[in-house]
């Protein structure tokens, strides 16, 4: 079973390039972040016919999560179960025995702003959906791009970014928070030493440069990570024209017993 996680920072914009990628990679589930679509107008019919049912929670401009899958999912959830706060940053859905909960965890922006303990609450609501989450459904994955670099490795130049947005200790302590809950990065303990990266800004040339940040994440509980195969960056993608500043990350499974 192949999962994938892709910010594609607009589908209107990416639609062609989510549907080759799709018609080439053939994942059974994708979770997508920053469609930037009210739901009225989310491509159903196009990725119907490229054999995938769509799950979605949008807005226009911002935000926007979605779960594309070949299979019909179970015990959808779009947004938090005791209501939103306006922002489409969540879904979840279920196939067999897996969950997956998909996010797009807010930026923060700055240090100094106010969007930055906005980010911080946001994460440890996350936490605790997560924690009910589990409970029932200990085959979990919590994918998305979640805006934090884990660690110094996740960073082309850690001096450079030193303690600020997305690197900073309160926001690499929530996402501790989260694996404290038993639950794995799965990239890092495929490839403990790697210096890879999921996100290029746009300017400065930064993806020729290969300078970026690995901020996309796939993090599996400890039954899913026993059947993990492989977990891959498709730096291929970001490559296309007019690429989101994304790389999709795709984690491979093994079935389960």
């Amino acid at each position: 079973m192949k999962i994938a996680t892709w910010n594609v920072n607009s589908l209107k914009v990416r639609l062609p390039q989510v549907l080759e990628w799709l018609g080439s990679e053939q994942p059974d589930v994708l979770c997508l972040q920053e469609t930037k679509l009210a739901d009225a107008r989310f491509p159903v019919a196009e990725l119907a016919d490229a054999g995938y049912r769509a799950l979605y929670h949008g807005q226009p401009t911002y935000n926007g999560v979605a779960i594309l899958s070949r299979t019909s999912p179970s015990d959808v959830r779009c947004d938090w179960p005791d209501g939103g706060d306006g922002q489409a940053r969540l879904c979840a859905a279920s196939f067999g025995d897996l969950r997956v909960v998909n996010v797009y965890v807010p930026n923060g922006q700055a240090l100094d702003s106010d969007k930055y303990p906005y980010k911080l609450q946001w994460l440890e609501r996350l936490r605790g959906l997560i924690a009910g989450e589990l409970q029932g459904w200990p085959q979990l994955l919590l994918v998305g791009d979640f805006n934090i670099a884990p660690d110094t490795r996740d960073v082309y130049d850690a001096a450079e970014w030193g303690e600020g947005i997305l690197c900073s200790a309160p926001e690499r302590a929530a996402l501790g928070a989260l694996l404290e809950l038993g639950l794995h990065d799965s990239y890092r303990k495929m490839h403990p030493d790697a210096r890879a990266w999921s996100w290029w800004d746009y300017r400065a040339a930064a993806f020729r440069r290969n300078q970026g940040l690995r901020i996309d994440l796939i993090l599996a509980s400890s039954p899913v990570l026993s059947r993990t195969r492989e977990v891959v960056i498709d730096r291929a993608a970001r490559a296309a024209e007019r690429p989101s500043d994304h790389a999709p990350v795709c984690i491979t499974l093994e079935s389960s017993a």
